[in-house]
């Protein structure tokens, strides 16, 4: 998906929020239960954003048309390197709907897990407040 890839190389955060279905379940490498909703699946991008350096992705898998799309990335964490992918399904108006992201060595996961749980409250309170506004 070109717009979400494009709007995350920018960094520009509104955009990849735009992008996000109201319901848009979110799975993430490091935590068992996935997570609901908008406001807290952009609040952890966020994060991610402040906790990954020299993120870049370096292809993407899917054809155009399909509603189901493969991101392949890199980045490093705590000074580990780790390797991930995005997996993004499309709902019936072409925003995310569903965000299920994998990462690897277990290491780097460990790692990021780590970092996330550092931003947690930080990641609570942007969601709480996007929520209410």
């Amino acid at each position: 998906m070109r717009a979400f890839r494009e709007a995350v190389d920018a960094r520009d955060l509104d955009a990849v929020e735009a992008l996000l279905a109201e319901d848009i379940v979110f799975t993430s490498p490091v935590v068992f239960r996935p997570y609901t909703g908008k406001a807290i699946t952009a609040s952890i991008l966020r994060a991610v954003i402040r906790v990954f350096e020299d993120f870049r992705y370096e292809r993407e898998i899917g054809a155009p048309d399909s509603r189901d799309h493969a991101l392949v990335f890199r980045a490093r964490v705590g000074g580990r390197e780790l390797q991930g992918c995005d997996f993004l399904h499309l709902d019936e108006n072409g925003l995310i709907d569903e965000l299920t992201v994998m990462v690897r060595p277990l290491s780097a996961a460990q790692e990021l897990a780590a970092a996330m749980g550092a931003q947690f409250e930080q990641i609570a309170q942007e969601a709480q407040a996007a929520g209410s506004a």
